[in-house]
């Protein structure tokens, strides 16, 4: 019975196809934008180091005057200052801690045909990567060093090996930048953390860094200072040391605990930092320390802002609209054919029989929706990857979202064709016999 109800199906679709496909497109454009921001919605939201975001903190210290706050009403600032982001990863406190900053500069490949190149760079500790679970190629990090130990070391990234070195093993080689040779320890893999949760400050999807290189190389060679960098004290030397030395903020900072233990330990480790410090003319406010973890952090970032919701209950409204007039068009066209069903009801078919041939012509149409649907969607995020390069990364149309698309298609299609397909099986036989 289901093969007959199938074979009537496409043979009404087949007679009726301007009409068929009209639905389907009308079906399709309301999935399509559902599908898109919800993507989206999802793709932002998702965690992106599940593995351990309850022991990833993002570490605060309030070194603020009295009377005035970094962010209101009397919040932290998101960076700490150079000394307390060296003094507290020097201390060793947790299982793993590395602060890191944002900066740039010029490498001057000696291989023929790599033009020179302007480079973003991350200057860290070596506790970074595996902090981070960052997936190496060729090599590894270096240890977190003393302060006072220069090496001229780095780390590149996928893309860079592959821009400099035509993806070979390059870990023993050297590169020229920012005026020194440094010789290269480790190749990354394929990185792109989403969201780029370390360091938001010049976005929240960009790219990962090109090149990462230990953090006291940038007071060495007083590389520029990138990302966020907040100051509350006027009349500050014009020097690079009056600016590490300080009271502006410039570094994230962040540990990995093992326990809730460990957790608790730092958090007293820290009071007892800032207690000391206090004794030295800093941080004349209370103890006003703060631990976020990953999740907590992004909340705090509002990584997925309330404009993002609303987008996506505009999407549902409007798939709402499409549904009606998907309904309307179904009603017309089963309409078209009430001679066919009454002759068949004269014949002995009764309510629920027509009742089932309706109702697997409109999961036919959903079908046919989830296509456009696709189709839709598809082209959707390419154009947002077009429009906004910097999603590249956010942008990915897998499995899940298919699915995603051909279930919300079909339960459209069984909403939209519920009331026609329940009318059309109760009409009188008799009025269309004549």
């Amino acid at each position: 019975m289901f093969n007959y109800y199938l074979h009537l199906s496409l043979a009404n679709i087949k007679r009726q196809h301007g009409l068929t496909w009209l639905i389907a497109v009308t079906l399709g454009i309301g999935i399509a934008a559902c599908v898109i921001t919800f993507g989206l919605l999802l793709l932002m939201s998702k965690d992106p180091l599940p593995t351990k975001s309850d022991r990833l903190y993002h570490v605060q210290l309030d070194n603020w005057p009295l009377n005035e706050s970094a962010v209101s009403p009397n919040l932290p600032p998101e960076e700490v200052t150079w000394r307390d982001a060296i003094n507290i990863v020097q201390a060793k406190q947790a299982k793993y801690q590395a602060a890191h900053a944002l900066t740039w500069g010029m490498v001057t490949p000696a291989e023929k045909n790599v033009p020179p190149f302007l480079a973003i760079i991350r200057a860290t500790h070596g506790e970074f990567f595996p902090m981070y679970e960052v997936p190496f190629l060729f090599g590894q990090a270096w240890d977190n060093m003393p302060q006072d130990q220069i090496k001229y070391i780095t780390v590149l990234s996928k893309e860079t090996n592959d821009r400099v070195f035509k993806g070979i093993n390059s870990v023993g080689k050297t590169i020229p930048m920012l005026g020194q040779l440094f010789t290269i320890v480790g190749v990354l893999d394929v990185w792109q953390p989403t969201p780029k949760f370390y360091d938001l400050s010049m976005g929240t999807f960009n790219q990962a860094e090109d090149i990462y290189i230990p953090l006291n190389l940038k007071a060495e060679l007083e590389l520029p200072h990138g990302g966020n960098s907040h100051c509350w004290e006027n009349n500050l030397a014009n020097t690079y040391a009056a600016f590490l030395y300080s009271e502006c903020v410039n570094f994230n900072l962040w540990v990995e605990f093992s326990d809730s233990l460990q957790k608790q330990q730092f958090e007293h480790y820290l009071n007892s930092y800032t207690d000391q410090q206090r004794t030295f003319g800093r941080f004349p406010k209370n103890n006003n320390n703060t631990l976020l973890n990953l999740k907590k952090w992004l909340d705090y970032q509002d990584v997925v802002g309330t404009d993002m919701y609303l987008f996506f209950y505009l999407a549902l409204l409007f798939l709402i609209v499409c549904l009606f007039n998907a309904a309307s068009l179904i009603s017309h066209k089963f309409s078209a054919k009430s001679s066919e069903i009454a002759l068949r009801r004269a014949l002995g078919a009764n309510q629920i029989q027509i009742f089932l041939q309706c109702f697997i012509e409109t999961l036919m149409l959903g079908l046919l929706g989830a296509a456009v649907g696709l189709l839709l969607s598809l082209l959707g995020f390419e154009a947002i990857k077009l429009l906004y390069p910097s999603f590249d990364a956010l942008v990915q149309f897998d499995l899940s979202l298919v699915l995603i698309t051909i279930s919300l298609s079909l339960a459209s299609s069984i909403l939209a064709g519920a009331i026609p397909s329940m009318s059309v099986c109760r009409l009188t036989p008799a009025v269309y016999l004549k």
